[in-house]
């Protein structure tokens, strides 16, 4: 899937044969809830991402001149060769393949947008406790906020979430007003792109990698929303999670009519056509309906993460379905 920004303003006054530093004013902050927890801000102006979609919500909330970098690794390079916001890469550093404490210390960031999986993780000591540690505030991203139970994630509805995240960050930034103008354009694509949905559902199986055990989505990521908002049912949408890993007897069992690959070099089948060719190679998947058709369907990494190309990805998805 995404720092505390204090603004001094110092004045200086001549009295006498010196200057002194007259008292500044309080900074201003803005209180949301994030991940069920009430967290207040100043207003961030050194803003490092983790991932290419949490990325992109900060570009498209026209805040790319608040950024002091990003951090993707070199799977995601589709993603930013084919992403609305491409200028916006190339005009912000990129300053590396993997988030740590350090890269941020050097970035002089104040503001940390991440998630739990998307950069956030207690095997690295990357945290938000730790960042608060050293004076940087932290913003989590909804699709990945810990649930409560072990490791799974997701609180809400993905599609709220991202709207959650947009509204809490106009917030933030001080944008409300591109915020409400985003949600309600991409509120407009998802009602228009279920106008296109066939009574008949078909099942959907999001395969994002995995060779012994695939990863796909439970009801609290992305593609759950896109695949039901287009018009189809998730097949492991009953598992409350995000991304999460299941057996492929489990596939068997749900008998998919179509699959959404997620174009991500992960694993050992690293583009869409390898994914395609393991699974239609896969003796156990002979007989599933959307192998045996051959109904696959492919969309980029960060259409199927939590961020702003999820309603083109909804779109696009409908069209697909409708017409197969």
């Amino acid at each position: 899937m995404k720092r505390l920004v204090t603004i001094v303003a110092v004045l200086l006054v001549t009295a006498g044969c010196g200057a002194r530093i007259a008292p500044a004013a309080p900074t201003a902050t803005v209180t949301v809830t994030n991940c069920g927890r009430e967290v207040a801000y100043a207003a961030p102006s050194r803003v490092v991402t983790n991932d290419t979609g949490i990325a992109e919500l900060v570009f498209a909330l026209g805040l790319g001149d608040r950024m002091a970098g990003y951090v993707i690794g070199p799977a995601h390079s589709t993603d930013v060769a084919t992403s609305p916001w491409r200028a916006d890469f190339e005009r912000v550093p990129h300053l590396g393949e993997q988030i740590t404490k350090e890269l941020v210390q050097g970035a002089r960031a104040d503001f940390v947008l991440a998630g739990w999986n998307y950069g956030f993780s207690e095997s690295t000591g990357f945290t938000p406790d730790a960042l608060a540690d050293l004076g940087i505030a932290t913003y989590q991203l909804t699709e990945a906020c810990r649930n409560g139970v072990g490791e799974r994630r997701g609180i809400m509805p993905p599609l709220d979430a991202l709207y959650t995240d947009l509204r809490n960050l106009g917030r933030i930034f001080g944008v409300e007003a591109k915020a409400e103008e985003l949600i309600a354009g991409y509120r407009e694509q998802v009602s228009e792109a279920g106008k296109l949905a066939e009574p008949n559902r078909p099942k959907v199986f999001l395969y994002d990698s995995g060779i012994d055990q695939p990863f796909t989505s439970g009801r609290n990521a992305a593609p759950h929303d896109i695949i039901g908002k287009a018009g189809g049912d998730n097949i492991f949408g009953d598992l409350d999670d995000s991304w999460t890993a299941v057996g492929w007897e489990a596939v068997v069992d749900r008998a998919p009519d179509v699959v959404l690959i997620n174009d991500y070099a992960d694993g050992d089948a690293t583009t869409p056509d390898e994914k395609r060719a393991f699974l239609q190679a896969h003796p156990p998947l002979r007989d599933v309906p959307a192998i045996r058709d051959g109904r696959f369907f492919v969309l980029p990494y960060a259409a199927l993460v939590e961020g702003p190309r999820n309603p083109a990805a909804v779109e696009a998805l409908a069209r697909f379905l409708a017409g197969s």
